[in-house]
């Protein structure tokens, strides 16, 4: 039976590996990693509080007849422009079908009809190939797999256990020692100590940093923690400006975060200029596919759209299907409108775009692995190359369990030195009285500058501007790090500031638009493709 921790004040704890984040990707690599290693999973908050709880859509495999594993690399491939890794479109396109049968296997309760998968289809995609659980894909999923982990020797889990940082070979000033990830520091909410986490392998799976914006269809956990851990360890990032905003995020004072998923557009739902500008539909105006184009075309049509009209939303309607086809696939949608006073079977739904998913992210090999020996990232925190300039809706849960797997399995052929003996945090440190309101008004400026200067739309001068506040930021948060206690507040600070430097320097990199990057400085698609890749400074 999985442990829960309790932990003596200034511990240090040893396992054969750290898996911190425990989302879909974490789940899947601690699953397969049981039966031959101790494994830790650390999560800062409970276990189902990540992003992959959070997916409505589903997960992308070949399962029709007809579908082909080249027509779904194809469509990747599309809706990358030109950035996707092929090898890694390939690796994850190809072990999808096996992916779904071990999720069946674990007793996912995959929606059916007539005895069959039920397979929709989402925007971006030539064929029927996404596999859901009604509109709750995410939730089903996590709730499977937290049951299984929960019921699985060998795996102990530490929530409420907020990543600090990384403990490298050189930080324990061993030059003579190859660089290599020994373990973490992290921080226990229960009792306000840092514990130290020794392993001879550890594994990022923290998500993506969708909080770095303000307005996003991510949970509050999604702060970057495993992409800035990393970058401070030495590990190159890449496509960190390819921020994907989800078009229809829900619009309404009472929901934070609601996301309605690209599946009721796959279902034949049509986006609507609001009844002041006409009622119109306007996608075939912006693309051939209309509804269908991929996320970035269609948020950036309804951005222009509400810039254009001087609108706060545009609508997405449904309401021409049956009431029993909107329960069958939208059950949660429906009945959470329904709360906010929306009848989607009469009434068309309020929509903004809203960042949604971080394509970029540390780079890795295709068995997980980073620059830094000993350390793996997996899921949305890694850049696999998978989805290049823009994700293909419903490509993001597959890479998880297909990396994860993958990670496994190569930590399962390396050999397992000792756990070194690793100092204690030095928690010399005081509680500044003034620390929470400097933190509240740092994130709020954060947030508001990100959405402002770096949003779907960007300028030289905006991501000038972006860069020089971050820069005052990190300098004052860097401060509060190296003289006060820590809180998850601060730490979780520390990290959105940081990758909010990596996107700015990604995007200022890129001379040109492209996928997800759209830029009024340079509008026009550059005749070669490259992925940006950003390395860190040397110490």
């Amino acid at each position: 039976m999985t442990a829960l921790a309790t932990i003596p004040a200034n511990a240090s704890l040893a396992f054969d590996v750290l898996i911190v984040g425990s989302g879909l990707a974490g789940l899947t690599a601690a699953l397969h990693l049981a039966p031959t290693h101790r494994v830790a999973i650390l999560t800062k908050r409970a276990m189902a509080d990540g992003s992959s709880g959070w997916a409505q859509g589903g997960i992308a495999a070949v399962l029709e007849k007809g579908d082909t594993f080249e027509a779904h690399v194809d469509d990747t491939l599309v809706a990358g422009a030109g950035l996707c890794d092929l090898a890694a479109t390939h690796k994850v396109v190809e072990n999808a079908p096996h992916t779904i049968a071990w999720l069946q296997g674990l007793g996912v309760p995959f929606s059916q009809e007539d005895g069959q998968l039920h397979l929709t289809r989402e925007g971006g995609h030539s064929a029927r190939r996404i596999v859901h659980v009604t509109d709750a894909t995410g939730a089903a999923v996590q709730r499977t797999l937290i049951e299984r982990v929960r019921q699985t020797a060998n795996i102990s889990l530490f929530e409420q256990h907020t990543l600090v940082d990384l403990i490298t070979s050189d930080k324990l000033q061993a030059p003579h020692e190859p660089p290599r990830c020994l373990g973490l520091y992290a921080l226990d909410a229960g009792t306000d100590e840092v514990i130290t986490f020794s392993a001879p392998h550890t594994i990022l799976a923290t998500g993506g940093a969708g909080k770095v914006y303000l307005y996003t269809t991510n949970p509050d956990t999604a702060t970057g923690d495993g992409i800035a851990a990393a970058w401070r360890a030495g590990c190159r990032a890449a496509n960190m400006e390819f921020i994907q905003f989800h078009p229809t995020c829900l619009y309404h004072p009472h929901a934070k975060s609601f996301l309605i998923t690209e599946a009721v557009r796959g279902e034949g739902g049509r986006l609507l200029l609001p009844a002041s500008a006409g009622s119109t539909r306007f996608m075939p105006q912006h693309d051939a596919r209309a509804e269908l184009a991929p996320r970035d075309v269609v948020a950036r049509a309804i951005d222009f759209e509400m810039k254009k009209h001087g609108l706060d939303c545009v609508y997405l309607d449904i309401s021409h299907q049956p009431l029993a086809f909107i329960l069958a696939h939208f059950p949660n949608i429906y009945a959470r409108c329904l709360e906010l006073g929306i009848d989607i079977s009469k009434h068309p739904i309020p929509v903004v775009p809203a960042a949604h998913y971080t394509c970029g992210g540390v780079l890795t090999d295709l068995d997980g692995r980073t620059d830094l020996p000993g350390l793996y990232a997996i899921g949305e925190t890694a850049c696999t190359g998978l989805h290049g300039a823009n994700r293909l809706a419903s490509n993001s849960l597959v890479e998880c369990m297909v990396f994860a797997e993958a990670t496994a399995q190569d930590i399962k052929h390396t050999p397992r030195p000792a756990p070194p003996a690793l100092p204690a945090w030095d928690d010399s440190r005081v509680t500044d009285a003034d620390e929470s309101v400097v933190l509240s008004h740092n994130w709020d400026e954060l947030r508001r500058f990100m959405w402002n200067y770096v949003g779907i739309v960007r300028t030289n001068k905006r991501l000038e501007r972006a860069a020089h506040r971050i820069k005052l930021l990190q300098a004052e948060i860097n401060e509060f790090y190296a003289h006060f206690h820590v809180s998850r507040d601060l730490l979780e600070l520390r990290n959105l500031v940081q990758v909010a430097d990596l996107i700015v320097q990604s995007a200022q990199a890129r001379k040109e638009s492209r996928g997800l990057h759209f830029s009024r400085d340079y509008p026009e698609l550059a005749a070669t493709a490259a992925p940006t890749i950003l390395i860190p400074p040397a110490d």
